[in-house]
C-alpha cells in the first residue's frame, strides 16, 4: 500500500492549517503520514485542525493516518498541557510509542475538549466559567459583562457542532499576548468539527433559492451576515450574528 507523506508546516496556525489541507485534498488512495517533526509553533486552531485532518482521513479511507509528532521540546510540552495527545490517540497511529500524559496546569482557558452531545457543551461552559473570570477579569481587565459574553459565545459555537455539524468536534480556548499583530492581549477560541459544513447544513432549505450562486462562500455569508438557519423555527440563526457582533 502506498503511504503519502504530508509535511506539517513549521508554524501550525490558521494559515499553516490551510496549507496542510491543500496538500491533503490532492492525495488520492493510500495511507497518509503527517510529518509534524519540524513544527516550531502551534495555535489552538492549528492543533484542532490537525485532529480534524486525522478524523477526516479515517472517514475517507477507513484507516487511521500515521502521525510523526513534533520534536521541539516547547511544542511537545505545550501539546501535553493542552491535552492534544489524549485526543490524537483516537484518530492517529504513531510510528513510535507516545506517552499519553494527562493535561497539567495550563494557562489555557480551556484544554482540548471533545464535543459530542449537549451535555458536553454544558460541561465545557461549567469548566471554563471560573477560569474565565480569573483570566479575563484579572489578567486582561475584562469587566464582568464581557466575561459573561465570552461564556455565551463559547456555548453557542459548541452548540453549533451538536445541532448542525452531524459529526463530532473539539473546542479549545487560549489567551495570547499578540503585541506584534494586535498590540494587546487577546483570547482565541478554536472550534473544529468534521461535519457537513455550512453549505451542507443549509442546502436543503436554501440552495434552491440561491441557484447557481450557491457555494461555500454564499452559505457562510448567509449564516453570518443574514442569520440564515437550517431550521424554520422563529428566532433561529441569531447565534452566529451575535458572535460576530461580540468580536467585531
Amino acid at each position: 500500500m502506498t503511504t503519502h507523506v504530508l509535511p506539517v508546516p513549521e508554524t501550525l496556525d490558521d494559515r499553516g492549517f490551510e496549507t496542510l489541507v491543500a496538500s491533503w485534498v490532492s492525495v488520492e488512495g493510500g495511507r497518509m503520514l503527517l510529518d509534524a517533526r519540524h513544527v516550531r509553533w502551534v495555535s489552538p486552531y492549528g492543533i484542532l485542525g490537525l485532529l480534524a485532518a486525522g478524523a477526516a482521513s479515517v472517514s475517507r479511507s477507513g484507516e487511521r493516518p500515521l502521525l510523526q509528532p513534533p520534536e521541539n521540546k516547547e511544542v511537545v510540552s505545550y501539546l501535553a498541557r493542552i491535552g492534544f495527545y489524549e485526543q490524537a490517540h483516537r484518530v492517529f497511529d504513531f510510528h513510535e510509542r507516545v506517552r499519553r500524559r494527562p493535561a497539567g496546569e495550563s494557562d489555557a482557558l480551556l484544554e482540548i475538549t471533545p464535543i459530542q452531545s449537549h451535555q458536553d457543551v454544558h460541561d465545557v461552559v461549567d469548566r471554563v466559567r471560573d477560569r474565565a473570570a480569573a483570566i479575563l477579569g484579572k489578567r486582561l481587565g475584562y469587566p464582568p459583562p464581557a466575561v459573561l459574553h465570552f461564556s455565551v459565545i463559547l456555548s453557542e459555537v459548541c452548540q453549533n457542532i451538536v445541532e448542525h455539524a452531524g459529526a463530532d468536534g473539539w473546542v479549545s480556548a487560549q489567551t495570547y499576548n499578540w503585541k506584534q499583530r494586535l498590540g494587546r492581549q487577546v483570547v482565541v477560541i478554536a472550534v473544529t468539527d468534521v461535519g457537513m459544513g455550512f453549505r451542507g447544513s443549509l442546502a436543503r432549505e436554501h440552495a434552491q433559492r440561491y441557484g447557481d450562486r450557491w457555494s461555500d462562500e454564499t452559505a457562510l455569508e448567509a449564516a453570518f451576515l443574514h442569520g440564515v438557519s437550517r431550521y424554520r423555527d422563529p428566532g433561529r440563526g441569531q447565534g452566529l450574528q451575535g458572535i460576530r457582533k461580540q468580536v467585531s
